[in-house]
């Protein structure tokens, strides 16, 4: 199983790995489309207002222009631990231990404006690209992923089952076969429900973690419900479509 899961606006700075190097990246198919765009988010750099534009970021964001000019000599990381905000602080891998922290790193992958797919110990550098982020003089990165990132997914999901925790803007840049989405929604006094948004990463986070450190090794998605109802859980299903239900 493999569980993929939205990257994060927020990074954590800084990194003891040596510069990113795209040959000891997973998913090695992808490495065109990443050096092309590593080096179309140096460039742009020179041009502050250029890239504010196209990042969809104010002056007052600066500093992650200058993140992006010095992608190619940054330090480096593993990406489950790049990666910050409400969703990973639910996960907190790092708290995980032994033989749960082993699975963990097995199963989680992250979907990349960047770099695509990237596997929970893929060394990656600080960055600033969002999947609605658009290039000057390029098409939208929905297009320019798909044709490589699709292939990739789905061989990834020929072999295991996939759980697709990633938003819709991210989830574009490479649709998956035969995954399992997952939706949160809160339930009100009355019955109704309403979607969930404040907390929705938050949700998705704990599911997160209990599937990637669970002893089971689903192979569907009824078997994805189990496990997350087994840690308490509201889960409810439809063919490949899971709902967590939580109190309003």
């Amino acid at each position: 199983m493999i569980v993929l899961l939205p990257p994060s606006e927020t990074k954590r700075t800084g990194g003891d790995g040596p510069p990113v190097r795209l040959d000891v990246l997973s998913s090695p198919e992808l490495n065109p489309l990443r050096q092309s765009l590593i080096d179309e988010l140096v460039n742009l750099a020179a041009d502050p207002p250029a890239c504010r534009k196209a990042l969809g970021i104010s002056a007052s964001q600066d500093a992650e222009i200058q993140r992006n000019a010095g992608l190619r000599l940054a330090p480096t990381m593993p990406a489950i631990e790049r990666y910050t905000g409400v969703l990973y602080d639910a996960l907190d891998v790092g708290s995980l231990r032994g033989s749960a922290a082993t699975r963990a790193r097995t199963r989680l992958a992250v979907g990349s404006a960047l770099f695509g797919l990237l596997r929970a110990d893929d060394p990656v550098p600080a960055y600033r690209l969002s999947a609605s982020s658009k290039l000057p003089a390029q098409p939208g990165l929905a297009k320019r992923w798909r044709p490589l990132l699709e292939p990739v997914l789905a061989d990834l999901a020929a072999d295991q089952l996939i759980v697709d925790l990633r938003s819709g803007s991210y989830a574009g840049l490479g649709r998956i076969p035969g995954a399992v989405r997952v939706q949160v929604l809160a339930e009100h006094a009355d019955g109704h429900r309403t979607v969930v948004s404040h907390f929705n990463k938050a949700h998705k986070g704990h599911l997160a973690r209990t599937l990637a450190s669970s002893r089971s090794e689903p192979s569907d998605a009824a078997a994805v419900a189990g496990v997350a109802r087994r840690a308490g859980m509201h889960v409810e299903r439809d063919g490949n479509e899971l709902t967590v239900v939580v109190p309003a």
